[in-house]
């Protein structure tokens, strides 16, 4: 691990000075960051650790939808009552990702901001066209995710919360790679108010959206049409847990769990 200066802030305007004047990295569960510092594949100069922060923390039912701090953990998104009564399927993804330990380090803003190309939590960011509220600004989920570990935050610019629209159904399907549980393909697919999105995490470089599958449950929502569908794979990974055509034959079959386990 490198040498690098640590800064507790005291609130999120204090953070973002700090991160705007440094140029350092925001430090929120650090499973990611503190992971690749140990590795020295992350320099940082500066960390600016938003722990102590209250107003980035709480979960909470607002109107149709439900708005879950940047701090809360996913052992608290997955423990949460708002969420497992308004949002079973997030609840349920939350449970699902790493081990205990992660679970009640990990954070969702953290998860968000690092973006991972296997990580869980975009997928239902996406899945469920969640709203991305920063110290600055609100990000609809699809400008948010721009390719591998990389999103449309500015430098100093902070998640403070994550608005996540009340579907009518919704489900995740993971098939996790064993040792890490990241997705070796993670499919999360939610009907609501602005019709069908099916959004897939660990087959790509990051994030994205399965349009042909969208297609194919707007005309019938069930889980015979989305396994129908051939993913091509020319855009996917290929590596040593699954070849770019194990993973698209993946995402079908994964959909297809999802659709079924929403109903």
């Amino acid at each position: 691990m490198y040498a690098f200066e640590y800064q507790r802030a005291k609130s999120v305007a204090d953070a973002a000075a700090a991160l705007g004047k440094s140029g350092g990295k925001a430090l929120a569960g650090g499973q990611s960051l503190v992971g690749a510092m140990k590795l020295r594949l992350a320099n940082p100069g500066t960390i600016v650790d938003l722990g102590g922060i209250a107003e980035l923390k709480g979960i909470k039912k607002e109107g149709d939808a439900v708005v879950i701090g940047a701090l809360c953990t996913h052992a608290e998104v997955a423990a949460s009552p708002a969420v497992r009564q308004a949002i079973p399927a997030l609840a349920a993804m939350a449970e699902g990702i790493g081990d205990r330990q992660v679970r009640n380090r990990g954070t969702l803003g953290g998860a968000l901001a690092h973006n991972d190309p296997a990580a869980d939590y975009p997928a239902a960011v996406l899945g469920l066209g969640a709203t991305v509220h920063t110290n600055k600004r609100k990000l609809a989920a699809d400008d948010f995710f721009k390719g591998m570990y990389e999103t449309a935050l500015a430098a100093d610019e902070i998640i403070t919360a994550v608005s996540f629209p009340i579907p009518k159904k919704a489900a995740y399907a993971k098939f996790p790679q064993p040792a890490s549980r990241f997705a070796l393909v993670g499919v999360f697919v939610a009907q609501g108010g602005g019709g069908t999105r099916v959004a897939v995490t660990g087959a790509a470089a990051s994030v994205h959206r399965a349009t042909a599958i969208e297609g194919a449950l707007a005309r019938s929502f069930t889980a015979d049409a989305a396994k129908a569908v051939k993913i091509p794979a020319d855009h996917l990974n290929s590596d040593l847990h699954g070849s770019a055509e194990y993973r698209a034959h993946l995402v079908s079959v994964m959909a297809a769990r999802a659709v079924a386990a929403a109903g």
